[in-house]
């Protein structure tokens, strides 16, 4: 059975300001979460969940991007040559991983926001849905993000957002979806989105996050939003405005995703990220962890040190 949606876009051309000046030469796309680019652990998922065609939009300074996808013969022979075939193996394997998600790149242009890269690569979708995943969020679920969004477009045939349950006291983070049915399995009916609201004036208990299953009807929705902004030259073009605007007549479902979210769009969330998965490792994991309870019984009013004076 052919998948109901096999392309998908990973709009990789911001700046990673709240990063600098780690990211003033490196991508934040390619900053290492565990043993692996930020930015890869978006491909293995889409690749994971039967995508066949990734669009990574990009901006100057990111060819390293490309480079890390690129297949390399000359140090995959080299490194043979010297013994060392797991390293080979899995630098081709990374290249592997690249063709069977069939990825391209493209320049981004026109106007600035995050809805601009959904429509540079949307000359290539024809009537299809669109998978939409940040390449700085990463996800840790028994079935993956972007299959549980597949899902709900199956089940929905409209687009569908990525959500997960909020501190109400975090709503001026995030977009909070406005909900007014609950189908149960997480999947809610929403009207709109409400960016940044006060915790007294959010409308759910949820957040919109990265992931999103675009179709053409929110594509329409950028391009006029495109035009009106070259009318006036100012503002930016928001996916959530696109997705507003569509909502007002026409049905958006939110799906409550079932995993652990990552996001490593600044300093301290970043560090959250890469301990996480350096636990969870395998083989570093144990060394961290016997690390955290070294440290642990220096600092004064531990466990082990109280229990040292007795």
């Amino acid at each position: 059975m052919s998948p109901t949606i096999r392309r998908a876009v990973i709009p990789a051309a911001g700046l990673g300001s709240r990063l600098l000046p780690l990211t003033k030469a490196t991508p934040k796309e390619m900053l290492p979460v565990g043993d692996k680019p930020v930015i890869e652990h978006t491909v293995r998922e889409l690749v994971n969940s039967g995508i066949t065609d990734i669009t990574i939009v990009v901006s100057g300074g990111k060819s390293l991007i490309q480079d890390h996808f690129r297949p390399n013969p000359a140090l995959c022979e080299q490194l043979r040559e010297d013994g060392k075939e797991g390293y080979a193996d899995a630098v081709e394997e990374v290249a592997e991983l690249a063709r069977r998600g069939h990825i391209t790149y493209l320049d981004q242009h026109g106007p600035y926001g995050n809805g601009t890269p959904v429509l540079n690569a949307a000359r290539s979708f024809g009537d299809e849905p669109v998978l939409v995943l940040w390449p700085d969020d990463v996800f840790v679920a028994e079935v993956p993000r972007a299959q549980q969004l597949i899902r709900a477009h199956e089940q929905t045939g409209c687009p569908v957002l990525a959500l997960m349950p909020m501190d109400p006291g975090d709503s001026q983070r995030y977009g909070v979806p406005i909900v007014k049915e609950d189908l149960d399995d997480g999947l809610l009916r929403i009207t709109g989105l409400v960016e940044k609201p006060k915790p007294a004036d959010a409308p759910s208990s949820y957040a919109a996050i990265g992931g999103y299953v675009i179709t053409p009807g929110i594509i329409d929705e950028l391009r006029e939003q495109t035009r009106l902004w070259y009318d006036r030259r100012e503002g930016e073009i928001y996916l959530t405005d696109a997705i507003n605007a569509y909502a007002a007549s026409r049905a958006v479902y939110g799906q409550v995703i079932s995993g652990r979210w990552y996001d490593t769009g600044n300093p301290a969330d970043y560090l959250v990220a890469q301990m996480a998965f350096a636990l969870s490792h395998p083989e570093y994991g144990p060394v961290l962890r016997g690390l955290v309870d070294e440290l642990d019984g220096e600092r004064p009013g531990s466990a082990a040190n109280i229990a040292a004076t007795l």
